[in-house]
């Protein structure tokens, strides 16, 4: 174990960054770094706000995320990212709350729906109001009421870093949607 107080590695780590400069390009086209990238089995999620009552635009809006990750325990943050071409982009980046809600195995459709859909994407669903008014997606596994707590832009995307203010199990014993080399399923047990 490192003794070095937290401070040495702070100014080693900005001495690095001095001396290394930039990444080297990358010696690989978007398609082999997409195919790479696919062997790693993600969750899905439907990230919720609302609209903030534009007029002719539903009260709220809803993407479908598989970026989801969990950061801290104390305090309680979790992060996803979003595409900053995304039409919701303005709406998440600039509202104070927004709903994670992990999807199960029988969601695929919801998955879709919010991937997809054009227009008000709630039409027709089920969905109760957490505290702050937002939706909570019905038979989702689990939901995370998250404060918009910091923003990062990286690339074509921005990463939420989001403190979570409520959370809730709706199925403690549902299969989760999983997204994996391109295609869903979910998953099976192996071992005890």
């Amino acid at each position: 174990m490192d003794a070095r107080a937290p401070e040495s590695f702070a100014r080693e780590a900005s001495a690095h960054r001095r001396a290394h400069g930039r990444a080297t390009p990358p010696d690989f086209d978007a398609a082999h770094f997409r195919h790479a990238l696919s062997q790693f089995a993600t969750g899905v999620t439907v990230v919720t706000t609302r609209s903030e009552g534009r007029p002719g635009t539903p009260a709220f809006v809803g993407v479908t995320a598989s970026s989801f990750n969990s950061v801290s325990l104390d305090p309680p943050l979790v992060l996803w990212s979003l595409g900053t071409q995304a039409n919701s982009f303005p709406l998440f980046h600039a509202g104070s709350h927004y709903v994670i809600n992990i999807l199960a195995a029988e969601q695929l459709d919801l998955c879709k729906r919010f991937a997809t859909l054009k227009g008000d994407r709630f039409a027709n669903i089920d969905y109760r109001l957490s505290p702050t008014g937002l939706p909570i997606l019905a038979q989702s596994l689990a939901w995370f009421e998250c404060h918009n707590r910091s923003r990062y832009d990286e690339g074509d995307h921005v990463i939420f870093v989001g403190e979570v203010e409520r959370c809730g199990v709706i199925d403690a014993d549902g299969a989760p949607l999983v997204f994996h080399r391109g295609a869903f399923s979910s998953l099976t047990r192996i071992g005890d």
